[in-house]
């Protein structure tokens, strides 16, 4: 009998985990940091309800760090097995795990200079040397054939769409198969493929990021041109938050399909301020078949840009007085450069935020795009009087039609179907949607919840 424990992603946007067990063999499907609220961010420092050294295997649906940024902890914590994932997966991994290290280890020690965590000393949850260590522990599997993963258990990838490398996860076991969908991308999305149609699963984990909402019908880069064109009149800069994986590689296709027609200025200065973010963008060369951009548009893509390479280079962007664009990780304002740039830029109403993507409850950006009149950077509080936008018809997710479409692609409904990965109000809304609409059982797990899958 197979059995699932709901460990992440119940409840909340971040954190992936789910533990599946059979036969006395333990798989983790992703391996999250939880982002946002206080309370899911202690997480992250709590001891897991089973020893990492017992569990057999580790497999990835992508990349991002809500659903791959644990696993250094996994690893230091005594997990010595293999990790399964794409070949794209594991691509993207060995950029932004040894990152997020650098990233914790920078913010503990601008803390413990400046005196304002609440520790002494502030000490990051993990380090460059964590991450390094954990990416020894990766093994890409093919797409589409079956892979077994420990005693018993067999997984195979197909692709989500998404970013590069993402995946929807088919375990098999015991007769028995579960389908975790991992982060459904977009079917009409104009760089990444869509979401590979699935005909069958006993049971299944559907994401619900979007889950009570469709995307603005607008075109996303005629909003964006206009945003930037009225930024420019006013003198100010355009800065974007941004994942530093899939949202800068779009936003940065957009802007060079702007340059070229003509609905912003060919002149107009972009910098891209995240050394993941450049890095990441050159696999979009490497792996041309995941993605629908041409080579003279992946070309275009990547040169629309000019890459900050240093620190001191990133400290003079906020000296700047004429119109830029800058886009700058993290994507929720969690941390990383864009925290420095919107102490610089947030004050001054000639300025523009935009924010392209899913701003999780309890972070910075959420605050921000809710209207806070300030937020707390690095033990200050950063007055909000630029201007603010929020771009939902850029996200990478796809939202509650998109994904009802989808569903509508089985043959046959799952037993059960598990909503995930989805704000509360955003999870139970889509479960309505599929029990009324798909006539299908279908339930929103808590967190620590195990089900049994016969």
């Amino acid at each position: 009998m197979m059995r699932i424990t709901f460990l992440g992603a119940v409840g909340t946007v971040t954190g992936s985990k789910f533990l599946v067990e059979h036969g006395g063999a333990r798989v983790l499907v992703d391996c999250g940091l939880f982002q946002g609220f206080k309370q899911l961010r202690l997480r992250n420092w709590a001891r897991l309800p089973f020893e990492p050294a017992r569990l057999d295997a580790v497999v990835l649906t992508h990349a991002h760090l809500d659903h791959s940024g644990y696993l250094p902890v996994l690893v230091r914590d005594g997990f010595a097995g293999p990790v399964y994932a794409s070949e794209g997966t594991c691509a993207l991994s060995e950029i932004l795990l040894p990152d997020s290290g650098h990233l914790q280890e920078e913010e503990a020690e601008y803390a413990n200079r400046h005196g304002f965590s609440k520790h002494s000393p502030a000490l990051p949850l993990y380090t460059v040397a964590d991450a390094e260590r954990s990416l020894q522990a990766l093994q890409a599997i093919p797409w589409h054939r079956p892979c077994e993963v420990a005693r018993g258990i067999s997984v195979t990838l197909r692709p989500a769409g998404h970013i590069l490398g993402a995946a929807m996860v088919e375990i098999a076991a015991g007769g028995v198969t579960l389908l975790c969908s991992g982060d459904l991308g977009r079917p009409n999305d104009p760089i990444m493929v869509a979401p590979e149609c699935v005909a069958h699963a006993d049971y299944l984990l559907v994401e619900s990021t979007y889950g009570d909402r469709r995307h603005p019908p607008e075109d996303a880069a005629q909003v964006l041109a206009e945003i930037i064109r009225r930024t420019t009149a006013r003198h100010g800069i355009t800065l974007i938050p941004s994942f530093a994986v899939g949202r800068a590689q779009a936003l940065m296709y957009y802007l060079y399909r702007l340059k070229q027609s003509g609905a912003i200025p060919a002149g107009l200065p972009v910098f891209l301020n995240s050394p993941m973010a450049t890095d990441a963008t050159g696999l979009y060369h490497r792996f041309r078949s995941e993605h629908r951009l041409s080579p003279t548009e992946c070309e275009g893509m990547c040169r629309v840009a000019h890459i900050v390479q240093t620190v001191e280079e990133s400290k003079q962007l906020n000296e700047r007085t004429e119109p830029a664009i800058i886009i700058s990780a993290s994507g929720m304002a969690t941390g990383g450069r864009v925290l420095h740039h919107l102490k610089a830029f947030a004050p001054y109403a000639r300025n523009t935020i935009l924010f392209s993507g899913f701003q999780a409850g309890g972070t910075r950006g959420a605050a921000i795009v809710g209207g806070a009149e300030s937020v707390r950077i690095h033990g200050e509080e950063v007055p909000i009087r630029a201007e603010v936008v929020a771009l939902e018809n850029l996200s990478a997710h796809a939202d509650a039609g998109e994904i009802l479409a989808w569903l509508g692609g089985f043959e046959r409904p799952p037993r059960q179907t598990f909503v995930v990965h989805g704000e509360p109000v955003a999870s139970d809304t889509l479960r309505r949607r599929i029990a009324t609409e798909l006539r299908w059982p279908c339930s929103v797990p808590e967190h620590g919840m195990t089900q049994q899958l016969d």
